[in-house]
């Protein structure tokens, strides 16, 4: 009687997935993946089009930035708005990016009632925008912005704060818009980043010093894979904050601002090594 063979292949590969959310080492049953393997990708990519679909609960998260304001009266001291891109459902949305760039015409005109234009500049407007992945907004955004404003409260220098604003069927330049009817001089967009097929949940951040009409992405700086399972908001936060004290110092963002967060202290007296 010959012993029974496995069904399937293992592949030795499969011990590094412990170290990454790629699929590798899946192993194989004949010359085909394993069937729990082709499930697997399935419910993935559905899941990665969910996110991409799926409209974002404004009701529940204005009701979370109002808790959050609530508890940062000092930094949040208007009450979170919610605005509109020209982008009128999310098919339009994805067929039409354009729209989604710029605010509607009713949007525009409750930001201008605000009344802070030439006013006093704030320092910090913060945007938060569906983008690809209500989902990532869903689960993260109001995390990360509880581990910012916290580390915002902790900062040496102060930091002034215009309202909270969502943006329903919003693209990253829509808070050049925004922020620059706000007086700030400076704009975060938090946005729902495009799925990957282990990274549904995906939350971004961009940063614009001196926002305003024109800009391009080279004008931003990001931070990216904001979750549970990649980067932690309160990471994220720290890695913002560097950036933020480097933008207001040096006026600019973008290519020109490099992050080093990551980097030891650079001794900033040793001169030229040629010399030494």
């Amino acid at each position: 009687m010959t012993e029974h063979q496995p069904v399937v292949t293992e592949n030795p590969w499969r011990r590094l997935s412990a170290w990454t959310d790629a699929r590798i080492g899946l192993g194989r049953a004949g010359v085909s993946l394993p069937t729990r393997e082709m499930l697997a990708f399935q419910l993935a990519h559905a899941q990665a089009r969910d996110a991409v679909h799926l409209a974002l609960d404004t009701e529940r998260l204005m009701a979370d930035l109002s808790d959050l304001s609530g508890r940062k009266p000092v930094l949040l001291k208007h009450a979170p708005i919610h605005l509109q891109s020209q982008a009128v459902d999310r098919l339009t949305y994805l067929q039409r990016p354009d729209l989604g760039r710029r605010l509607s015409q009713p949007s525009c005109d409750a930001l201008d009632r605000l009344g802070h234009t030439g006013e006093s500049p704030v320092d910090l407007s913060l945007v938060i925008a569906d983008g690809l992945s209500s989902y990532g907004v869903q689960q993260n955004a109001v995390a990360f912005l509880d581990a910012l404003l916290t580390d915002l409260e902790s900062d040496d220098q102060s930091w002034e704060l215009a309202p909270l604003v969502a943006v329903s069927q919003g693209r990253v330049a829509v808070g050049d818009d925004i922020g620059q009817r706000l007086n700030a001089r400076c704009v975060i967009v938090l946005i729902g980043e495009r799925p990957g097929l282990s990274s549904p949940d995906s939350l971004g951040l961009y940063l614009t010093w001196a926002p305003g009409s024109g800009l391009t992405d080279a004008s931003r700086n990001c931070i990216s894979n904001i979750r549970p399972a990649g980067l932690s908001a309160e990471e994220a936060s720290r890695r913002l904050m560097y950036l933020l004290r480097e933008a207001r110092q040096k006026k600019l963002s973008g290519v020109s601002l490099k992050d080093r967060s990551e980097e030891p202290v650079i001794d900033q007296g040793i001169g030229n090594f040629l010399l030494r």
